[in-house]
């Protein structure tokens, strides 16, 4: 590592005005394109700072970082909110350093530092409804069958600390729903406290619909291989012969021989090795256990790195989506990869509801397509409703590949708060404390992930939810005070407490 000099204050105010004009001039033009479809007055100034944070983003500052802090500025690492109220105080101090007045650049107001963390907040509560005073960051559960026949449960859980309940309309109907929603609003009344109802819209999800095999075992092993169907009218006649067919079978079609095909979120993971008129051969490259797994019905399949062309809405979510418009408060939309995606969502929800008062909705991030276009699919949906991000990362992280996932899910995190829109920090969180009612070491610190940066956890349904919802909203609260985003909140250490200041004789 070679060791530079320090710039001088006149360079280092040079290169700020020249990225200010760069990031001003990319930003408005950014924020034109946006405008003239947002409907909501009070997201411009959201949709001009994400612009802004888009065009800076654009730009590798790093050497710029490194020089601002060797005079104790801020290296614009904690801009998101603020951009250019950041970019301008930084200017402001560098003028005052060298003694040059530039009256454009004076210091931005204080409150402009802290209007986007305000209106962030304000937004969650809108969405995720009221938060207990300890805490900022809301707990969602999904539930299912179990908890409709189970009022009790339902209020345990509300009393717990959880803030939205939620279900996933791949799974019961509308009959159990009613029956979940009947408990959450019996709760509320009997309680006292608010839980919102968000309602999961499936989506085009692929699934193994069947599995046909002639063997005395169908597990795959490293080596071996299946027929991907995309008929039903189908037999086996090798002993050997393992047939599994698509649920979505058109997506066939987009397939070549070394596509990559994944099946329950990377448990087996294959290559496409040949096609044929009714489907494609999968040879096995990797399975989650040495002796195999066993291949079965309603378990998820990826295709990463295959263009997909599938509408956002399928026939079944149309029918799921009559009953959720008319009872739940929040809509979730599953593989929403791009502005045309939202356009239709926001569409079927006008054809059963034209009035004011419309559920929100919340965009599920879980492919590279959606995170490549997530700017405009915030210009396009929080401009119009209130709106929300989730980020599933399930599916994201077989879509991405597990090496990109930090970075991935990071990125997310900072264009929604540039944009003031909540976050869900979804799948898998304690996961092991929920089946077993035991946290791990690794799970309990992406929990604590998740209560820095996004303004809701989502746990899913097990044995231990109860005791899981409350060890998470105690370690939401205690989280909250050590930081916030990525800034870190300087409370007195108890460990620099116990340190005594001078020798003391033992």
């Amino acid at each position: 590592m070679t060791l530079k000099n320090r710039a001088l204050p006149t360079d280092l105010l040079k290169q700020m005005l020249e990225l200010r004009q760069d990031v001003y001039e990319d930003g408005m033009s950014l924020y034109k394109r946006w405008k003239k479809r947002i409907e909501k007055e009070d997201f411009h100034g959201s949709a001009q700072n994400l612009a802004f944070y888009i065009a800076l983003r654009r730009r590798d500052i790093r050497d710029l970082q490194d020089e601002l802090s060797t005079w104790g500025l801020s290296s614009l690492g904690r801009l998101e909110s603020r951009t250019m109220s950041t970019i301008d105080a930084v200017i402001s101090t560098l003028s005052r350093i060298i003694g040059r007045d530039i009256e454009r650049y004076d210091y931005p107001e204080s409150s402009s530092f802290q209007f986007g963390r305000y209106i962030l907040q304000e937004r969650a509560e809108e969405l995720f409804g009221e938060i207990l005073p300890e805490r900022n960051t809301a707990i969602m559960v999904t539930v299912a069958k179990p908890e409709a026949g189970d009022y009790q449960a339902i209020k345990e859980l509300i009393e717990s600390g959880m803030n939205v309940i939620r279900i996933n309309c791949a799974h019961d109907g509308p009959e159990v729903w009613q029956k979940i929603i009947d408990n959450v609003r019996k709760a509320e009344a009997e309680t006292g406290k608010t839980c919102k109802v968000s309602m999961d819209i499936a989506g085009p999800k692929a699934r193994v619909n069947w599995v046909l095999s002639a063997r005395r075992r169908d597990r795959v092993t490293v080596g071996s291989s299946y027929f991907l169907c995309n008929k039903m009218e189908t037999s086996v006649e090798d002993e050997d012969e393992l047939k599994v067919g698509c649920s979505l079978p058109q997506i066939l079609d987009n397939l070549k021989v070394g596509s990559r095909v994944l099946y329950d979120d990377g448990v087996i993971e294959g290559k496409v090795e040949s096609v044929a008129e009714d489907g494609v051969i999968v040879r096995v490259t990797k399975t989650h256990r040495p002796r195999g797994v066993r291949l079965r019905v309603d378990k998820g399949l990826n295709f990463p790195g295959t263009k997909l062309r599938l509408p956002v809405i399928t026939e079944k979510d149309e029918l799921d989506l009559d009953f959720a418009v008319k009872h739940a408060d929040i809509i979730s939309f599953s593989f929403i990869k791009n502005k045309k995606d939202i356009r239709r969502c926001l569409a079927e929800i006008e054809k059963r509801n034209n009035t004011t008062n419309k559920p929100a909705i919340i965009a599920k991030i879980e492919t590279l397509q959606g995170i490549d276009n997530l700017p405009d699919i915030i210009a396009e949906a929080a401009g119009k409703v209130n709106f929300g991000v989730m980020i599933a990362r399930g599916d994201l992280a077989v879509e991405t590949g597990y090496m990109r996932l930090a970075e991935l899910q990071q990125q997310i995190l900072w264009i929604c708060e540039a944009a003031d829109v909540p976050v869900v920090w979804a799948t898998q969180v304690l996961d092991h404390m929920v089946s077993t009612g035991i946290p791990s070491r690794a799970e309990v610190t992406d929990a604590a992930e998740g209560a820095a940066r996004a303004e809701c956890v989502m746990l899913n349904r097990g044995d231990y939810i109860k005791e899981s919802v409350s060890f998470l909203a105690e370690h939401l609260a205690r989280m909250e005070a050590n930081v916030y985003k990525k800034t870190p909140r300087l409370r007195a250490l108890g460990i620099a407490k116990k340190v005594e200041l001078e020798d003391v004789e033992a």
